[in-house]
């Protein structure tokens, strides 16, 4: 990918330009989902942030777990999760966001002072569209789509994944974007555009290699 194509991957629907990466271990725990789908999705966030050449750990110190992923059948299922109003503000009002909106999907983000992501809240519906989708893509989709920061409009049009026979794959193009982003050189967050020059460069000695 070019710096271009980079750029629109972290420009935001306002024209800001913002990507951050895990500033800690990640330790994920999921909600909602008998044991196999457990396993499957574990095993894809296992996958994706080995690729990053990120770190996983059984706990973290402030939270707990800080990757959490809630799946449910009817978003007003979220309003009788034990304390989730306390770690998501307006939890309330985000529901009903969700609901008027017929949403599928929304993702939380918080971030450390450096600008590093330190916790991530991924909720799932399960409607007719996402119920359709093999366990194993749905994972690998939501495992991407929290290991950094996108821009909300980065996969609307062309989604991270792609077929391979009957088997959904990372594209390679977005995990080199991964590789470079967490690459010790590079910032934990970054909101000035130069950001995707540099990434941009990574990539392309990293597809020369």
């Amino acid at each position: 990918m070019d710096a271009g194509e980079i750029e629109r991957l972290f420009t935001r629907g306002d024209g800001s330009y913002v990507c951050a990466r895990w500033g800690r271990p990640i330790v994920p725990v999921v909600f909602g989902v008998e044991d196999a789908t457990l396993s499957v999705v574990k095993g894809a966030i296992e996958a994706v942030v080995a690729l990053a050449g990120h770190k996983m750990a059984e706990t973290d110190p402030e939270l707990g777990a800080n990757l959490m992923l809630f799946f449910c059948r009817d978003w007003a299922e979220l309003r009788d999760v034990p304390n989730l109003d306390r770690l998501i503000d307006g939890l309330s009002a985000l529901v009903d966001r969700l609901d008027a909106a017929e949403a599928n999907q929304y993702r939380v983000f918080r971030f450390d002072q450096a600008g590093a992501i330190r916790a991530c809240f991924v909720f799932l519906r399960m409607d007719a569209h996402l119920a359709a989708v093999p366990a194993e893509t749905l994972a690998l989709s939501q495992a991407v789509q929290s290991i950094l920061l996108w821009s909300d409009l980065a996969f609307r049009g062309l989604s991270p994944l792609a077929m391979l026979g009957e088997v959904a794959v990372l594209r390679p193009e977005i995990a080199a974007v991964i590789r470079a982003a967490y690459a010790p050189a590079m910032p934990p967050m970054a909101r000035d555009a130069s950001h995707a020059l540099r990434l941009a460069a990574r990539v392309a000695i990293t597809s020369v290699q």
